[in-house]
């Protein structure tokens, strides 16, 4: 796949979505530093990553993809990250309850940092400047010296991911992700929800069972996946420049490895087969998202598959759907008969945010949970009726008590938004609300374990 492929090969090709910066030499001087810096993930990961998606791939491991929409520099902390992580154990806490399958974990974390925009303007009061691009290009602060895209913020971004790199990782090995802590996983301002006291009734189930299995030998100490987890990180590959600055040649198997994530993948809109953002994603041997918009035609998804895939292997490749609520049976049946077509070995992930982003009666970008929910129940429809696996669910969520996405058990109105409205870009589900979202899709999964069983 690889042979004739250099990780520059992308600077022959279209480039969209992408930053002009002023200063060449400038540029030139942080891809160098960042091309002497340590890779943030391992070969190895990517490669176990690649083998647990495998097993999604056929139903045997379900995918939880999900965290910020655009991280901030200005609010990082690790206050903010141990929340956010915590939200993402319960929903796989909660998904593999339901599935009886393991949940494959994946956080939109550690290099979300770029953000594809609708235009390349924003305009207030009658000022109009470039838009913002998320904090490794320009800064959300509405200024023009604020809006001049910076190299030095990938230094930046690299030095804010390797530090949450470093907490995640600690947090899977350490004992924090401990089953037995199931309880402490709980954030306080969510404990009202109705969502919360479906998961203690949940935690006190999985406390009895862990009690019977600690008197039958069977506890922590001499079973580590009890008190470790394997947690990935992902983000969309839209910065080429510093996608490339870390690219690596794995020493075991000679080929290049992404070494900005676990996970890369592909946007909506910069998912040309000719295009530059392709061009990379095809020739490092990460697993590799792709989201597929009601744009999305069969030939150009056939031509993707080719190039980001050629040897079909499984695991390699994650389709992520993202419609908006009432067009999935429009769109998803003709993508997997494409699929089905080329034979081709995919994970299918529904991405329910991106098709569903509307704006308020308050003038607030947002999303209803309604919709969110509507389009999550269609994705598993129409993967039941055409007897294919619905493979995972792709959420932007925070671990903060925000009030962005509008609806939920606690009801947030538009009215509300404005009170904990925190986004840098797009509305996130709230705890509460990612919680609730995960029971939601369990009653999915249990159906189709109780549909198996029936014909076994």
């Amino acid at each position: 796949m690889t042979s004739a492929w250099k990780k520059s090969d992308w600077r022959a090709k279209e480039r969209i979505q992408m930053p002009d910066y002023n200063d060449a030499f400038a540029l030139q001087a942080v891809e160098s530093r960042l091309s002497c810096y340590p890779p943030l993930v391992f070969a190895g990961e990517a490669r176990s990553l690649k083998a647990k998606l495998a097993q999604v791939s056929r139903g045997e491991g379900f995918l939880l993809q999900g965290g910020d929409c655009a991280e901030s520099f200005a609010e990082f902390n690790a206050d903010m990250l141990r929340d956010t992580y915590k939200v993402m154990l319960q929903m796989a806490v909660v998904l593999t309850y339901g599935a009886k399958v393991p949940v494959v974990k994946i956080g939109r974390v550690a290099g979300q940092f770029a953000k594809p925009r609708s235009s390349d303007v924003e305009t207030i009061d009658g000022l109009e400047l470039p838009s913002y691009r998320g904090d490794i290009i320009n800064d959300i602060d509405f200024t023009p010296e604020a809006r001049i895209p910076n190299p030095n913020r990938m230094l930046d971004a690299y030095t804010q991911a390797a530090a949450s790199l470093n907490l995640l990782r600690a947090f899977s090995m350490g004992g924090f992700a401990d089953i037995h802590r199931v309880h402490e996983w709980n954030l306080g301002f969510a404990n009202a929800a109705g969502a919360a006291e479906k998961y203690t009734q949940l935690a006190n189930r999985i406390s009895d069972s862990l009690d019977f299995m600690t008197a039958a030998g069977i506890n922590s100490d001499n079973t580590s996946s009890l008190h470790t987890v394997n947690f990935y990180t992902s983000h969309e590959a839209l910065l080429l420049e510093y996608e490339e600055a870390l690219c690596r040649i794995d020493s075991t198997s000679g080929l290049p490895v992404a070494g900005s994530g676990h996970m890369i993948w592909i946007g909506d809109r910069t998912r040309q087969p000719e295009g530059a953002h392709v061009e990379f994603a095809r020739g490092v041997q990460n697993p590799i998202g792709l989201k597929c918009g009601p744009t999305m035609t069969v030939d150009d998804l056939k031509a993707l598959i080719s190039k980001l895939n050629p040897k079909n292997e499984a695991g390699r490749l994650t389709l992520i759907a993202r419609f908006g609520a009432g067009s999935v049976v429009d769109h998803l049946p003709r993508l997997i008969k494409a699929v089905r077509e080329e034979g081709a070995n995919v994970v299918w992930s529904c991405d329910p945010m991106h098709g569903n982003t509307i704006k308020s009666t308050t003038g607030f970008k947002t999303r209803p949970f309604d919709s969110i929910l509507r389009e999550v129940r269609e994705f598993f429809s129409v993967h039941n009726a055409e007897g294919t696996v619905p493979g995972g669910v792709h959420f932007e969520m925070t671990g903060k008590d925000v009030t962005e996405c509008t609806g939920g058990v606690r009801a947030v109105t538009d009215e509300d938004l404005s009170s904990r409205y925190h986004t840098a870009c797009d509305p996130r589900l709230n705890a509460s609300q990612a919680l609730e979202l995960a029971f939601l899709v369990s009653e999915e999964l249990e159906q189709r374990v109780v549909e198996r069983r029936k014909v076994s």
